[in-house]
């Protein structure tokens, strides 16, 4: 687990090799400036720091720096971004890599460098012989999306670093508002806590009024009025939007990947499906899933067709020009609320 590698960083239980390897950015990031402050000393980055694209670089020129003696410092830290020869993935391959090269520094890694080589890739391709012996030998981490329980835990201990405590509620809200990005959950709870640095508690009505909301999350909470047969409420947030000139066609695809979405799960519910299961098949958190979950409770089956089918006619006229864009959204929540 990656929080793990970030015990051993901080204690300086350093390996010679790492792999890291996932799709979630932010890990990536923090692990990064982890080594970075751990592994070198004060201004030792300018001398003893180096970050290679393998995309573009072979990888016997990183290694060749890898075993050069570290310069006024104990130790080099060399990062390998995009090591596409671990994935699967289709990747750019620009460059030949010379592997025996790898596997021979590999054997016998340099006792000064610590090297460092990040895979942003979904998964690490198990077959090949090169990813199996670096399992063997490397420390492999994953920085994968956060689930939920993950997330929440995330979210209190940012706030408790900060020197501030978040109640339960407020966890909860902060993500129906935020969402699950970690770079914005991060700024969030940076922003609560300088805010809340008197009380250092931050509750749920502080969230609800600090809390920037992104456009999708806005356009959640207008679907969740409409659910709730809220539409004075959905139409104040829709006239919101537009106040900060966002487009309505963007609007209207971003509310019909929402009601999509319910469908979807709604259906794979039927099917015998769990959340997790879900958010992997679809390709989003699950953390999404539960919230569309709850929405598709309160509607049919007939309901949520007759609803695609209103925002497909909706897309088109948009398209065509056969009506004003602002007033076809409009329209369609009256008609959505109605049940006509």
């Amino acid at each position: 687990m990656i929080f793990d590698l970030w015990k051993q960083i901080k204690r300086k239980e350093f390996s010679p090799i790492y792999v890291l390897y996932g799709t979630e950015s932010f890990l990536v990031n923090e692990t990064k400036q982890l080594f970075i402050q751990n592994v070198l000393g004060e201004d030792e980055s300018d001398f003893n720091l180096s970050t290679y694209d393998l995309d573009e670089i072979p990888i016997e020129v990183a290694l060749e720096d890898a075993e050069t003696i570290p310069f006024l410092g104990d130790k080099r830290l060399i990062f390998l971004n995009n090591p596409g020869f671990l994935t699967a993935e289709k990747t750019k391959d620009k460059v030949e890599h010379q592997l025996g090269r790898l596997e021979q520094y590999m054997k016998e890694p340099s006792p000064y460098s610590i090297v460092v080589m990040v895979a942003p890739y979904e998964k690490l391709d198990e077959r090949k012989k090169l990813t199996k012996e670096l399992k063997r030998t490397a420390v492999v981490a994953e920085a994968k999306k956060l689930g939920e329980h993950e997330l929440k835990n995330w979210i209190v201990q940012r706030a408790k670093a900060n020197g501030t405590i978040i109640d339960n509620e407020a966890v909860e809200r902060m993500l129906a508002l935020a969402g699950t990005n970690l770079f914005l959950l991060t700024s969030e709870v940076d922003k609560l806590s300088l805010y809340c640095n008197e009380t250092k508690q931050i509750d749920a009505e502080t969230v609800e009024k600090l809390v920037s909301r992104s456009l999708e999350q806005n356009i959640f909470t207008l679907v969740d009025k409409v659910v709730h047969r809220k539409v004075d409420e959905a139409l104040r947030i829709y006239y919101d939007l537009l106040r900060q000139n966002e487009e309505p066609l963007k609007i209207l695809a971003i509310i019909a990947g929402q009601f999509r979405l319910i469908y979807q799960v709604k259906e794979l519910a039927r099917r015998g499906y769990g959340q997790q299961q879900m958010g992997g098949y679809l390709k989003v958190h699950p953390f999404r899933v539960k919230l569309a979950a709850g929405q598709a409770m309160q509607f049919s089956d007939e309901e949520l067709t007759r609803i695609m089918k209103m925002l497909a006619d909706a897309d088109y006229q948009a398209k065509t020009g056969g009506m004003n864009k602002e007033l076809l959204i409009e329209m369609f929540l009256f008609h959505l609320h109605s049940g006509s």
